[in-house]
């Protein structure tokens, strides 16, 4: 734990240190141009990476980036289809590529209101992001074996589910860092859900000097904050 006066100071580093990879970006290389088209899902686009991609467009004006937000199985998708370069997505662990860029590993958890009951002879009241929710088809697929769920409310915001676990209205699969208010983790006879990851990927055919440098730089950064910091 640091004092005040020592969080001030680790402040003031992070600053010198950024300003610092500024100066030696701006003098090390001739200066790129073009378009990048990154997604991103709701959970990173508020969090390092967006200091990371203003930095990036300072350093580098001339790079235009546009970013989407999106769920991750739809920019999975736009990866596949060619309308985006790049993006930060969640994958199962097990589906991470050798070509990803690993930024941070989380487990899942099935949690619910100590309100809620569940009875054994009625289906299991879910919680989903949306039909394009990988955590749903999970759970609706190979996550579900004998157990029985009924889709009760969608909402593609992490908050929107929140409220709804902690209003009681049913049973949600989040990353630890959303769970909060009164929610307790719920297993029983309910299948272990698998660690999701957190990548940035690349569209297999993009060769752009521009999204190298992005990579780079974000790769960079995350090895000296020791993994990426996401927002709860």
């Amino acid at each position: 734990m640091f004092t005040t006066a020592g969080e001030d100071l680790l402040e003031y580093a992070g600053r010198i240190l950024n300003l610092h990879d500024e100066a030696l970006l701006s003098l090390s290389k001739a200066p790129l141009a073009g378009r990048l088209a990154l997604g991103m899902t709701e959970d990173t686009a508020c969090t390092d990476l967006a200091r990371i991609l203003t930095r990036f467009k300072r350093t580098h004006p001339n790079v235009a980036v546009r970013t989407k937000v999106r769920m991750s199985l739809v920019l999975r998708s736009m990866l596949e289809g060619g309308e985006l370069d790049a993006a930060i997505i969640q994958v199962f662990t097990h589906e991470v590529r050798p070509t990803d860029l690993v930024l941070f590993k989380e487990h899942l958890h099935w949690v619910k209101h100590p309100e809620l009951e569940i009875l054994p002879e009625l289906p299991i009241p879910f919680l989903s992001f949306d039909d394009d929710c990988f955590y749903r088809q999970w759970a609706f697929g190979t996550g579900q074996e004998d157990v029985v769920f009924e889709t009760v409310y969608e909402c593609a915001s992490a908050a929107g589910i929140v409220s709804a676990v902690n209003s009681a209205m049913g049973v949600a699969l989040l990353n630890e860092r959303h769970i909060r208010g009164q929610m307790q983790i719920f297993d029983d006879n309910l299948p272990l859900p698998p660690t999701v990851t957190y990548v940035v990927r690349r569209a297999r055919k993009s060769r752009n000097p521009a999204l190298d440098t992005l990579i780079r730089e974000i790769e960079t950064d995350v090895g000296r904050q020791g993994g990426l910091a996401l927002a709860g």
